[in-house]
């Protein structure tokens, strides 16, 4: 009934202030029958308060736990002084009877019932009782009363109980419903409402801790869940955790990544982040991606491993923004989606879009200002560009270290430029990602250049990258970087063709070229090899022997 609920929320309840001032190395065991559920009535809040119950934290005075001076982690319930006061007491009489351990009777009540009275059998005895609690405790008086000392049980033993056979005896395998029929405010009743959990969930709560038996499917496995989770059986949580994992596909994972952090799982987010990462067109196209709520979307739009065009992350975030604000009654008009977008749109790397990708989609879109629509304009298309708010960090949907290969042995003076390109082929033995090339600048001192640098697929002739962008040197014979706005895929034994189109003055060019040059990884030994061969047609000169494009950047 949901009186009795109300009594058992009030016995669990976890004082705030000590879960705000971190005093638990757990989290608090706050358990709210009665509040509604992400799969029942309305969804939770995602603070500490409403968590459902870890396998750590204390229960109040109410429902039968106490932490004892000495416990590393003190944490009591609102009834309780906590600390030392709640360990050692002086009582006025050495009468009291002995008191036994929650679960042990089921007349036993309250926080009496982890007390045991130790009576004094002599007057020097007792002296030395009550000089100990006075050290214990100084602000407590003298007394020659007995001591009653408070013994801690062990919170959510049912979470060390593997097997039916281990927990069948004891409250079956939840600390929950171990306080709720045995605790001190045990109820009497004869029926419990549970407004915020579904009827198959709790059957499989039930089928798991009489049976060992694990009933989970695609539709129940988040109430499932959710069900483990408050009442406290980490044993079948990992198994609903691991039902996900498995079942994780590009068109599901914003589903569950929402799911994961409301959760707290965060092995399972990460899952699903990786796995964005590397599905992110697909990701974005499911169904459930317009679903997130916005902390989850900013989440994501702030990595960079993501492997999709910036213009493509623009166009999501947009149909996001039109389904948030239906969600808040809203007009989908362009100033409503970008103030439901807020923050989320600077995480949008404006300057990582072509010009003509912008031209024909943000700029014309309506959620952008006249400034920063001007702004990104004058990015795209003057040199030095200038200033603009949003990030133009290249996005690059690999971890790990970046590395790179050189082609020349030596280096030597004056290559012209004319307006042609210089191409060499290549090819690898195994998929990379290409993010830039390492060129040779000016002869005569410090000097910029303007360059276009491109990877044309061979055989189909398709340009899969590429950036017009600058670079200064400093007239050295160095190599200066010059990056794409994402990294190219590069898939073994496919023939590729570098290319770089320079406007400056004559530069440094490389020469006694090699034919095959291999990278090896330091920590795991991982061979890469390039293979450079001629590019047919007008290409200023490079080959394979002599010219520019010394050094290709790459991740693995």
């Amino acid at each position: 009934m949901r009186c009795c609920v109300c009594l058992f929320q009030q016995s669990l309840q976890c004082s705030p202030s000590k879960m705000a001032a971190g005093e638990s190395n757990s989290r608090s065991s706050c358990l709210n029958l009665s509040n509604s559920g992400p799969l029942g009535n309305a969804p939770p809040s995602n603070s500490a308060h409403s968590s459902p119950a870890s396998n750590g934290g204390s229960m109040g005075a109410s429902g039968g736990i106490n932490r004892s001076a000495g416990n590393s982690n003190p944490q009591s319930g609102p009834e309780n002084g906590g600390g030392a006061e709640s360990a050692v007491r002086s009582t006025p009489s050495a009468q009291n009877p002995s008191r036994q351990p929650v679960g042990q009777s089921g007349a036993t009540s309250g926080a009496a019932s982890n007390m045991t009275a130790a009576t004094s059998s002599s007057s020097s005895s007792s002296s030395a009782s009550t000089a100990d609690a006075s050290a214990a405790v100084p602000s407590l008086p003298s007394s020659p009363a007995s001591v009653l000392v408070y013994r801690e049980p062990v919170y959510n033993w049912q979470a060390t109980k593997s097997t039916v056979k281990e927990r069948f005896a004891l409250a079956v395998g939840s600390a929950v419903f171990d306080a709720m029929f045995n605790g001190g405010m045990a109820t009497t009743s004869t029926e419990i409402e549970l407004p915020d959990v579904e009827p198959a969930a709790f059957l499989a709560l039930l089928k798991f801790l009489y049976s060992d038996e694990v009933q989970i499917g695609p539709e129940t496995v988040m109430t499932t869940l959710y069900t483990a989770k408050k009442y406290a059986v980490p044993a079948l949580e990992a198994h609903c955790v691991e039902f996900l994992k498995k079942n994780l596909r590009a068109d599901n994972a914003f589903m569950l990544l929402t799911q994961a952090r409301l959760f707290d799982e965060p092995q399972l987010a990460s899952l699903c982040l990786e796995n964005i990462d590397k599905n992110t067109a697909d990701a974005l196209a499911a169904e459930g991606f317009t679903d997130i709520d916005l902390d989850t979307l900013m989440a994501v739009l702030e990595r960079d491993t993501l492997g999709v065009r910036e213009v493509r992350l623009f166009v999501a975030a947009v149909r996001w923004a039109d389904a948030e604000a239906q969600r808040q009654q809203l007009q989908p008009t362009p100033e409503n989606k970008r103030r439901v977008l807020g923050k989320a749109l600077s995480l949008i790397r404006f300057p990582l879009m072509t010009i003509e990708e912008f031209a024909a989609g943000p700029a014309q879109s309506g959620i952008l200002t006249d400034r920063e629509v001007v702004s990104l304009f004058l990015h795209f298309t003057v040199n030095p560009k200038p200033h603009v708010e949003f990030i133009d960090r290249p996005r690059c949907c690999l971890r790990g270290k970046e590395c790179s290969i050189t082609r020349f042995s030596q280096v030597e003076s004056r290559w012209g430029y004319s307006g042609t390109s210089d191409r060499i082929r290549f090819s690898v033995n195994r998929r990379i990602f290409v993010v830039g090339f390492g060129l040779y600048g000016s002869i005569h001192g410090p000097t910029d250049y303007q360059v276009n640098i491109q990877i044309i697929h061979t055989d189909s002739n398709t340009v899969l990258g590429q950036n017009d962008t600058g670079f200064s040197c400093d007239g050295t014979a160095s190599t200066f970087r010059v990056m794409f706005k994402e990294p190219v895929e590069i898939l073994p034994s496919v023939n590729y063709i570098a290319c770089a189109t320079l406007k400056g003055p004559d530069s440094h060019y490389g020469t006694k070229g090699m034919r095959k040059v291999t990278h090896e990884a330091p920590a795991t030994g991982t061979k890469t090899c390039f293979t450079f061969c001629y590019a047919a047609g007008n290409n200023n000169g490079t080959s394979v022997e002599d010219g520019q494009i010394p050094e290709v950047i790459f991740y693995t």
